[in-house]
């Protein structure tokens, strides 16, 4: 270790204890600044201590990388992870730096997930020996173009380390566009028959062959472009699956409850997209050798993810804390959200920072309109871009409702809402203001969640 990279992880660590022990403030960017700044390349003189799996794609990462984790704890005494979604080089090396150190000789599981644009750089550092791709939807276009673009941003990291084994989601079929020479394991659904022939709507995203571009058809699709897809003017189609979902038993706002590979499982979280992050863990864990038994036992543990179908108590209400980010993400949250048999109210928050993407034109492609089938019994709209949500909703059929650009007004509104469970479909900074606001108000605890 140079004295460069040395100061870097001093300095890195000390600041990370500077706000956890005196500022008694959590998060891990800050840290992982300060040591980039001083050594761009702190991380690479700390890879060859770590094993490591890098989780990446548009959606499901943050919940992915935290089922990831439970499972492999359950075999292995110590997974470093970075469960607060700060997946970006500063962050990433952050939660490296704020760890416990490996002892001389020990290798220690890290499991991360990581920003599509960032997955080149923090490969380069980590070396990492396995890569977990979820799918990919438009998103951000900011900052990572069409889906095609996205894909080559994380292609320049895998291509890096062609012995690293890729576990893919191969319901998606952008995934199979470039052949590559990685060991791969192919996850996805088989949970009905396949019928000859459908088509996804015509404003689905990724439904071009990967070989003469034509317009796929499908057995059946699951949601937006993933399903078992095939090739009319070739002999293209899904590729063999390692690992399946073979049934769908029930599916709630709670709980999803469902086969893998003929086996019963249940996570403690709602919505058909959740079941492929359940099942891109499964596949991590058995490929590392984690038995049926110590999968289930990870899957039912009743740990709460950060900000992802969180439940906290605020008052009388129950508030369930539901990422969005992208029409596809969107959709997802509102079929789950239809699962449930009770009244609901909604409070919608929408910010533009760089982390939720600036550009919010993509409220017109989600359909909003569905909640009008829902039991929704008030709906709400704030965030620092409320008044764009505010109008997406008058025009899905809400007419005039409640604004509040405070989010001191939104913790107050919640409680004064008329159905117990209240859903806030929220983007990534909205979601990470409100969570700090209901922590100044004593309805959530902060606790450490990136270490074991």
């Amino acid at each position: 270790m140079t004295f460069r990279s040395a100061l870097a992880t001093w300095t890195g660590r000390l600041t990370y204890l500077s706000l956890t022990k005196v500022l008694h403030r959590g998060g891990t960017s800050l840290p992982g600044m300060v040591a980039t700044k001083i050594d761009p390349n702190v991380l690479q003189t700390l890879s060859d201590r770590y094993e490591v799996v890098l989780v990446t794609g548009t959606n499901g990462k943050t919940l992915t990388t935290a089922l990831i984790t439970r499972v492999l704890r359950e075999k292995y005494d110590r997974v470093i992870t970075n469960p607060s979604g700060s997946n970006m080089i500063q962050g990433i090396a952050g939660t490296i730096l704020a760890a416990k150190q490996p002892k001389k000789g020990e290798k220690v599981l890290v499991v991360l997930e990581v920003d599509e644009a960032n997955v080149e750089m923090v490969s380069l550092q980590l070396k990492p020996q396995a890569f977990v791709l979820t799918n990919i939807f438009r998103d951000q276009l900011d900052r990572y173009g069409e889906i095609y673009t996205t894909y080559d941003k994380i292609l320049r990291g895998i291509r890096k380390f062609p012995e690293a084994t890729v576990l893919l989601n191969a319901d998606s079929p952008i995934f199979l566009r470039e052949k590559l020479p990685n060991p791969i394991i192919n996850f996805g659904f088989n949970h009905v028959p396949a019928t000859e022939d459908q088509r996804a709507p015509l404003n689905t995203d990724g439904i071009l062959s990967p070989t003469d571009d034509s317009i796929l058809s499908y057995h059946f699709r699951t949601y937006a472009n993933q399903g078992f897809y095939f090739s009319k003017t070739d002999d293209f189609k899904r590729p063999e699956l390692d690992y399946a979902v073979t049934k769908i038993n029930q599916l709630t706002p709670r709980f999803s409850n469902f086969d893998l590979d003929g086996e019963t499982y249940q996570i403690e979280i709602g919505g058909l997209y959740n079941i492929y992050n359940a099942l891109a863990a499964y596949a991590v864990g058995r490929w590392l050798g984690v038995t049926n038994d110590q999968i289930h036992h990870a899957f039912e543990s009743n740990a709460q993810i950060f900000g992802r179908q969180e439940l906290i108590h605020v008052g009388d209400k129950e508030v369930t804390i539901v990422l969005i980010k992208n029409p596809v993400g969107a959709n997802q949250v509102i079929d789950m959200m239809k699962t449930d048999p009770e009244p609901i109210s909604i409070l919608g928050l929408l910010n533009a920072n760089y982390a939720d993407g600036i550009d919010t034109s993509w409220i017109w492609d989600a359909e909003f309109e569905d909640l009008m089938d829902m039991n929704v019994q008030a709906i709400a709209t704030g965030g620092e871009r409320y008044r764009d949500l505010y109008v997406r909703l008058k025009m899905a059929g809400f007419g005039d409702h409640p604004y509040y650009p405070d989010l001191n007004q939104v913790v107050d509104a919640i409680q004064k809402m008329p159905t117990k469970r209240v859903y806030v479909m929220a983007t990534y900074t909205a979601m990470l203001q409100l969570r700090t606001k209901l922590a100044q108000k004593g309805f959530i605890r902060n606790k450490k969640m990136g270490d074991a």
